[in-house]
């Protein structure tokens, strides 16, 4: 069975448990909280030396970090990966803007006003950047998501899952998401997928 090491309050965590419900993938699951000093321990620092969650153990003990890595290997001959190269490129696309304009911003900004532990990081010098950087990393979304449903067509892809992580919350942000009707409308999509689980569904803890 697979392992899934998650963070259950980070989105970064979460799109990996969204993408193996909607696969109907079963596996055990290790939870670590911020603050809970799992990913400090040198036991998980032993399997992924840069210390971040999620992280994948295969069936045969072999390791992936990194979100959206894990949801490539995960989707390989699923629905949500075109086998086209071109679709799979575009997958991609969104999955570096994701990680490089999207999460940096709107993950950022909503871990600095829900964690106590970034308490301190609540001044406009660090807030009022990261609210600029995420309204603008929005308006790209919404302006693919009025052309097409999905963010590379017509179909939902990992990119979907990759960028639904951090929006669907980015409410906790501070972000105007009403200025944003497209990306409402496809979160609503999302939510409707068969499988669907929220943020806050985990499985039973591994023994």
């Amino acid at each position: 069975m697979l392992t899934l090491y998650s963070m259950p309050s980070s989105g970064n965590s979460y799109k990996v448990r969204l993408l193996l419900a909607f696969l109907g993938l079963p596996y055990a699951h290790i939870g670590g909280e911020y603050g809970s000093g799992l990913t400090d321990s040198a036991e998980f620092r032993a399997l992924n030396p840069a210390g971040k969650l999620p992280l994948l153990k295969l069936e045969d003990g072999r390791l992936i970090a990194e979100s959206n890595a894990i949801l490539l290997y995960l989707a390989r001959g699923t629905r949500f990966l075109p086998d086209d190269a071109f679709e799979q490129a575009l997958c991609h696309q969104w999955m570096f803007f994701e990680q490089n304009s999207h999460e940096t911003t709107i993950a950022v900004r909503a871990a600095i006003l829900s964690y106590p532990q970034r308490a301190h990081l609540r001044t406009p010098d660090k807030l009022d950047p990261l609210l600029e950087g995420g309204h603008r990393a929005l308006s790209i979304m919404e302006a693919q998501l009025q052309k097409t449903p999905w963010l590379t067509g017509d179909k939902p892809t990992v990119a979907d899952i990759s960028l639904y992580g951090y929006t669907h919350s980015a409410h906790t942000g501070g972000f105007d998401m009403p200025r944003f009707p497209a990306i409402n409308a496809w979160l609503g999509r999302v939510a409707a997928e068969p499988g669907y689980v929220p943020l806050s569904f985990l499985p039973d803890e591994a023994a």
